[in-house]
């Protein structure tokens, strides 16, 4: 894919020539002032930005300003008819990368902007990669020693250093957007974009030209091309959310991109090849969307190569207490709290819900919990009203506390014990009093069993 530059020139034999000169290098944007460029530079992934400093009766400098302002800046390049020393440093004190001087040499102005394309290049990877250290404790969400669980994180580890298309199957809340950054992360381009698109928030319209990008002119309202979300993607991965909601015309369009790697812009019929690893997620089962006649089949064949199936919270209860002490200390550091325990009465209450809203709703209680707390634990009160009143969990929801002779306990005694120790002390913050509390042992007790059972 070529690198995105915008060309600023209030003089419009300037602003095509450079166009012309460049094209073939650059995809290439123009603008003849300030707020037409602000336009395509919050809508647009622009990497390079070339301006001239006089735009008539605006200044180039207030638009360097506000272009080096946004989340992702351009490489900027001012150019003036008007060149001295003292505008040069003015412009590289404010953030421009280089300063040339009219008339141009277009030989030396591509070489410069090659050369900034490869600073910039240098620059999102050294950022990409700190982002990935500050995002890593997104990893932990991950949590859980259910057997459920277990598979989960073992074929993502198994998949994530592949290019395989994966599908991620699950209710709503269950932590499909988490599965997909930790395949991103784990894959062998985590330095490269992960590009996430909710299918279901944009229209079929938006969202062909969201998702594909458009030619200037190829409907009503596109004034300049748009580059789509699988070419920002490229070198990278692409994360579907709710692949289920796409419209039969999107499906096709998809179907060729994971069939033939290439796609066309909207209003354009030159293919552009793309290397992009697809994740999808969906809250419904496509094959019974297939079934019903509303989901391509063969697209689901394509997106089904890796299914993951993320179980929800209400069969996985022995990861509650795990999830809830993880949020518990993510929670007391972001609102700057002590960290405080749940108390047994708390922690029984989570324990017999039922969870419709799955690791997300349980998130959101533990926040709650966290906020309203001012002693020096979180007891039931401090909880959200509707778990006091929510009926008793479904029998079917708990089939793993059912033990009998046709259903025995997959673990022996000693490993109960140590599995219901472990949970004590996740949900005492390590405080052995308190576990020792929650489990109805003296203190002298549990350091025996820690010991015995090599804990």
């Amino acid at each position: 894919m070529l690198p995105t530059l915008l060309i600023v020139d209030d003089e419009r034999a300037t602003r095509e020539g450079l166009r012309s000169a460049l094209e073939e290098a650059f995809d290439v944007y123009t603008a003849a002032g300030t707020a037409e460029a602000l336009k395509i530079l919050k809508s647009e992934p622009i990497e390079l930005l070339l301006t001239d400093l006089r735009l008539g009766a605006e200044s180039g400098m207030d638009l360097l300003d506000s272009a080096l302002a946004l989340p992702e800046p351009p490489v900027a390049i001012m150019m003036t008819a008007y060149g001295s020393v003292d505008t040069a440093v003015e412009a590289m004190r404010r953030g421009a990368w280089h300063f040339v001087t009219k008339p141009l040499n277009l030989d030396e102005v591509e070489m410069l902007l090659k050369r900034a394309r490869r600073n910039r290049s240098l620059e999102s990877e050294n950022r990409q990669l700190t982002h990935q250290v500050q995002q890593s404790h997104k990893l932990e969400r991950l949590i859980g020693k259910s057997a459920a669980m277990r598979q989960v994180t073992e074929l993502i580890q198994q998949v994530a250093p592949t290019r395989a298309t994966v599908l991620i199957e699950g209710e709503s809340g269950t932590g499909k957007e988490v599965v997909a950054h930790t395949l991103h992360h784990l894959s062998g381009r985590p330095a490269a974009k992960l590009v996430i698109v909710h299918c279901a928030a944009l229209s079929p319209q938006l969202l062909e030209s969201e998702l594909f990008g458009h030619e200037k002119g190829a409907f009503t309202g596109a004034a300049q091309r748009r580059i789509g979300r699988f070419e920002q993607a490229d070198g990278g991965t692409i994360f579907l959310d709710e692949i289920g909601e796409i419209d039969p015309a999107t499906q096709v369009k998809l179907l060729r991109i994971l069939s033939e790697r290439t796609l066309e812009r909207v209003g354009s019929n030159t293919p552009i090849k793309i290397d992009v690893r697809v994740i999808a997620a969906t809250n419904k089962s496509l094959r019974g969307l297939v079934d019903a006649g509303s989901f391509r089949e063969d697209l689901f064949f394509r997106l089904n190569v890796v299914r993951i199936h993320m179980p929800p919270l209400r069969k996985r209860r022995e990861d509650i207490v795990l999830l809830a002490n993880s949020f518990l200390q993510e929670f007391a550091k972001d609102n700057q709290r002590p960290l405080k325990p749940l108390n047994d009465a708390a922690l029984h209450m989570l324990l017999s819900y039922d969870w419709p809203g799955n690791v997300r709703e349980l998130r959101t209680v533990i926040e709650h919990g966290v906020v309203m707390s001012n002693e020096s634990v979180i007891d039931t009160r401090h909880l959200p009203h509707f778990l006091r009143s929510a009926p008793p969990p479904a029998e079917e929801s708990t089939p793993s506390t059912k033990i009998t002779l046709e259903n025995p306990p997959a673990f022996n005694l000693h490993a109960l014990e140590a599995d219901a120790i472990r949970c004590a002390l996740g949900a005492a913050n390590g405080n052995r009093t308190h576990a020792a509390d929650l489990l109805g042992l003296s203190r002298r007790t549990l350091q025996r069993k820690l010991k015995d059972l090599h804990l």
